[in-house]
């Protein structure tokens, strides 16, 4: 329900565009697709874009209506949570877009398998549709294209050797089946803060520093996926792409207006590398001074070009594709077009996935590959670790 509202969302916004082109001066679909995901995004709103909106928010009602319902029926018990035989750890958002999810999950899975403590990944795949075989990774080889298995579970079995990932909408029973064929010691749930089904252990809760909770409005008005309020069943809260921790005190302060006992960490990103089509890979900062066309089909493409101005390249144009973008040869044409007379052509990882079947001769791509840090870091995995440590598992 939650990807059916957010498509109703971009589908009226789309219609409110076209209809108000005057004002916008779109000049092609993906121009109002860009301009879509920036008025989601936005904290403050101008009157004219919140009449406008106003339709949206009429149907804001009875989705959070549903959405309450579901959480009351689980919290009750009149809707039973199946619960696995050892710890799930659960990574999650309550908005939709980036959070820095898959940089986490794989962040705590290397964490945890450094420690000694062998993890599975259970992920909902690509628009939650089941696949003869959900195993995706068996830690070692990876079956599935992210076609298939979708981009997230695919760069998850790329960047983590010895972890098996599998996707599907029952992740209850895909556990299970993780059980039987695999060795391990507890689960990673990937995007499941609203996968109330399974049982989770603990529920670490994303939110983007930066962009927050938007101006506060549910699916399709805003882009909470649930209301604020149900940030309590978040066991602790990390605060992504925080460059000084003590610069979110004002969404600190209103986390613990809501959930008082939960602990707040922080991280941020860094680069790491940057790495070509053919596994070619350079230094972060060997583009420093460079001239690059930079491109993105992400939720925050400003992130992204933070992190490669940090790693000192100069961009000297940008393109923005709206959020899970899938690039044709019309695009690919357009991108050679525009980088001409620039050094390097620079994206992201899960993006680069999207060219893997296009010509990319003659186009010197790389993507910039990234790690989440975690500013407390000891304390978080501590934290984490406390579960493994219990006598019930």
């Amino acid at each position: 329900m939650l990807h059916l509202t957010s498509h109703i969302s971009r589908y009226v916004l789309s219609y409110i565009l076209h209809l108000t082109s005057y004002i916008l001066h779109p000049t092609s679909y993906l121009y109002s697709m860009r301009r879509i995901d920036r008025i989601l995004y936005q904290k403050e709103k101008s009157l004219w874009m919140k009449i406008l909106l106003f339709p949206l928010s009429l149907l804001s009602l009875p989705y959070g209506g549903v959405v309450r319902l579901r959480a009351f029926l689980y919290s009750a018990g009149l809707l039973e949570s199946k619960r696995l035989p050892c710890p799930v750890i659960s990574v999650g958002n309550i908005t939709v877009g980036g959070t820095g999810k898959t940089p986490l999950v794989i962040t705590l899975a290397r964490g945890l398998v450094e420690r000694g403590i062998s993890v599975a990944i259970l992920s909902r795949g690509y628009k939650g549709k089941n696949v003869s075989d959900p195993v995706v990774s068996d830690g070692q080889n990876i079956f599935l294209p992210p076609e298939e298995s979708g981009d997230e579970p695919y760069l998850l079995s790329q960047s983590l050797r010895g972890v098996p990932v599998l996707v599907g909408k029952d992740r209850f029973t895909n556990g299970q089946l993780a059980l039987r064929r695999f060795t391990m010691k507890g689960f990673l749930l990937d995007d499941g803060f609203q996968h109330l089904p399974l049982h989770r252990d603990l529920n670490i809760l994303l939110i983007d520093s930066r962009v927050g909770f938007g101006d506060r409005h549910l699916l399709p008005r805003g882009i909470l996926r649930e209301p604020l309020s149900q940030l309590r069943r978040a066991h602790l809260f990390l605060l992504t792409k925080t460059e000084h921790p003590e610069a979110c005190q004002v969404l600190e302060t209103e986390l613990r207006q809501i959930h008082p006992s939960a602990p707040i960490f922080h991280s941020h990103y860094e680069p790491v590398g940057l790495i070509g089509p053919k596994e070619e890979w350079e230094a972060p900062h060997s583009l420093k001074g460079k001239k690059v066309f930079a491109f993105s089909g992400i939720a925050n493409p400003d992130s992204f070009s933070s992190l490669l101005r940090k790693c000192g390249m100069e961009i000297v144009k940008e393109a923005i594709f709206p959020d899970h973008h899938r690039y044709t040869e019309k695009d690919l044409a357009s991108i050679r077009e525009n980088s001409r007379g620039t050094d390097r052509v620079v994206t992201t990882e899960k993006d680069m996935l999207k060219l893997r079947n296009l010509d990319l001769a003659n186009l010197s791509l790389r993507a910039l590959r990234i790690e989440l840090k975690i500013w407390e870091e000891e304390e978080f995995h501590k934290r984490v670790m406390e579960l493994f440590q219990k006598k019930s598992y």
